[in-house]
């Protein structure tokens, strides 16, 4: 099964989390993303520019309607997505718990439903 899992966290410049800090982060997220791929279950990987380069768009009352920013004001944002392929939920929400962000945020397990591949939307079959 195929899982994207959501990296929620608090927002933090460089400057606020500090250089040694900030480079222990990236050493923790490089060394879960060489694990993730070590196990052959990681299909992607991506971190996320900060949510002030937002912008969410909406077409929800018939008019496109486009906002800066995210949609949610919240202290926790998207940071970053892995998708990964592994057996069952049970694999998904070991991987999400070793997530380095786990540890001071929260990691949201979503199964896939459909992908685009080859020109055409894939369907998955679960059984």
């Amino acid at each position: 099964m195929r899982y994207a899992l959501l990296l929620h966290y608090p927002e933090m410049t460089a400057d606020e989390l500090g250089a040694e800090a900030l480079a222990e982060g990236m050493r923790a997220f490089d060394d879960y993303a060489k694990a993730l791929d070590a196990a052959g279950v990681l299909i992607s990987a991506e971190a996320l520019q900060p949510s002030s380069l937002t912008t969410t768009v909406t077409a929800a009352n018939g008019a496109l309607q486009v906002q800066d920013g995210p949609f949610a004001d919240t202290k926790e944002q998207l940071g970053g997505t892995f998708v990964i392929q592994v057996d069952n939920l049970d694999d998904a929400i070991a991987w999400a718990g070793r997530a380095p962000s786990a540890q001071y945020g929260s990691v949201e397990v979503r199964p896939s439903g459909t992908y685009f591949a080859d020109g055409a939307w894939q369907a998955f079959d679960y059984r």
